[in-house]
């Protein structure tokens, strides 16, 4: 199937944007539209139209002396994401397999990015039944086990600002959608060691989730067994708590924690 005139163009665009951010990583004193435009063989205009777009983003930025552009910012928050995903991710796999093999249920490790918590590892339950989730997926902090578990030992003030920033949406008719609300709760997760899921986010899903910290003691990751509600009844999620808490502290101990 051919591709519309007006998808080929965005493909075009993110071509180009994505070329720039090449070109200005082998510059360290920047480049300006003209040189931009020439190297790429475009109208100085379009080069305009993505600085535009990329600087607004925090992706290139403009030294005032000089108008020449750089690379901003956002590139170094979005490498230390990856390089933190990956290094958590090598650490926490064997961790996640035996999770797996005790409890019997799919198991998630999770970090959280712009507000949200993104999915970077997954280990499948055996069973059949099982619930449906991808690496790579972003869901809300407010109502999954794993984002709750990250999120409560956070300072009061970053919550706030996070839930303003990202809204407590309603998902189910077990959501805790008030701000108040959910700091209580997040002080009853802090006393427990773990969060609960109980069909928070998706229904007849229940989740257990402990979070894992760094060498400095920052929450900077969330792990988790999630499964059916018709196989997690109380005695299983009190077993799920225990293993899941325990593999939690012993990836945040490979990370450099101490207790």
């Amino acid at each position: 199937m051919k591709k519309s005139s007006r998808e080929a163009s965005s493909v075009q665009s993110v071509d180009r944007a994505l070329h720039i951010l090449e070109l200005l990583k082998e510059q360290n004193e920047g480049l300006g539209i003209t040189e931009l435009a020439n190297r790429m063989d475009i109208a100085k205009s379009t080069v305009h139209r993505l600085l535009t777009s990329l600087k607004k983003q925090g992706y290139v930025r403009q030294e005032p002396s000089n108008e020449r552009y750089l690379l901003g910012l956002k590139l170094i928050e979005l490498g230390s994401f990856v390089t933190r995903s990956l290094e958590i991710r090598k650490v926490a796999i064997p961790f996640m397999n035996s999770l797996v093999q005790e409890t019997g249920e799919t198991s998630h490790l999770v970090v959280l990015e712009d507000g949200e918590v993104v999915y970077i590892e997954k280990i499948e339950s055996p069973y059949t039944i099982r619930m449906y989730s991808l690496i790579g997926r972003r869901a809300p902090v407010h109502c999954t086990g794993v984002g709750k578990a990250i999120i409560a030992y956070l300072p009061e003030e970053q919550v706030r600002k996070l839930a303003s920033y990202r809204g407590l949406r309603k998902f189910t008719d077990n959501t805790i959608t008030s701000l108040e609300d959910l700091l209580v709760h997040l002080q009853e997760i802090r006393e427990m060691g773990y969060a609960l899921d109980r069909e928070e986010h998706e229904a007849g899903v229940h989740c257990v989730a402990a979070p894992i910290f760094n060498h400095n003691g920052e929450a900077v990751s969330g792990l988790s067994v999630a499964g059916p509600l018709m196989r997690m009844d109380e005695e299983k999620v009190r077993f799920c708590a225990d293993r899941v808490v325990h593999y939690a502290r012993e990836i945040s101990r490979h990370l450099g924690f101490q207790a």
